[in-house]
């Protein structure tokens, strides 16, 4: 990857919190920690500067647990500590492989992150750090989707990259669905009007206004983020 001019100088990724069960029902799959590990490793020396926005759906979803009667914002702010426990355990997986990385978390809890602050988050960023934005928001009824989308805005990132279990955006899922039909690019109109589940919509019109493209990518195969950085079509972009 050093002889390869990364199309793209800063970027955000998108986690979901379910992409790091791996083969588990529930908690952390250390083997799908170490292959993120990897990945990253891999692209650590490109130039492109890192910055990732976790979810915490393996541990908690405040969605769920408010459908199920619980008051919507304890739920939330429950699903937020779930995001720092997994930004702590990526941060492990990250500096094991030789990688400096920096925890910024949106709720205070100065004993294990700095404090979100976008100024000192750009420079980590380019002084070549990953950065690792935990707890969302810090605000309840906002998912960690339009968390990325405000990130990648206010640190102007090129472009948020969400990986997920799928290779891209469809019309409908292509687990259920045989003839779902893969997009290779749409529209953010699209995406609304449809109501694809690329991102919540309030993430979505957020990129949107913002000029943001997304790209859409599987995040199991591999080298899948080298070569999206490297210009080649992955996934799909959203734009």
């Amino acid at each position: 990857m050093n002889n390869v001019k990364s199309k793209y100088k800063r970027i955000l990724l998108k986690l979901s919190g379910e992409a790091l069960l791996g083969e588990k029902s529930f908690g952390i799959d250390q083997n799908v920690l170490k292959y993120i590990a990897r990945e990253l490793k891999g692209i650590s020396k490109s130039g492109v500067q890192i910055a990732i926005v976790i979810g915490g759906g393996n541990i908690f979803r405040g969605l769920e647990a408010s459908a199920e009667g619980m008051e919507r914002t304890a739920a939330d702010y429950m699903g937020m500590l779930a995001t720092a426990l997994n930004a702590l355990a990526l941060q492990n997986a990250l500096e094991t492989n030789g990688m400096p990385t920096r925890v910024q978390s949106a709720i205070e809890m100065q004993e294990l992150a700095e404090p979100y602050i976008r100024r000192k988050a750009v420079r980590h960023l380019e002084k070549g750090r990953f950065v690792i934005f935990a707890a969302g928001t810090g605000n309840p009824y906002f998912t960690t989707d339009t968390a990325a989308a405000l990130r990648a805005a206010e640190i102007g990132a090129d472009v948020l990259m969400k990986a997920t279990k799928v290779d891209g955006v469809y019309s409908s899922d292509p687990m259920k669905d045989p003839k779902a039909k893969k997009f290779k690019t749409i529209s953010y109109l699209d995406v609304l009007k449809k109501g694809l589940k690329v991102m919540d919509s309030t993430a979505t019109s957020l990129c949107m206004d913002n000029q943001m493209p997304i790209i859409v990518f599987s995040l199991l195969k591999k080298n899948n983020i080298r070569k999206i950085l490297e210009g080649k079509k992955v996934g799909t972009i959203v734009s």
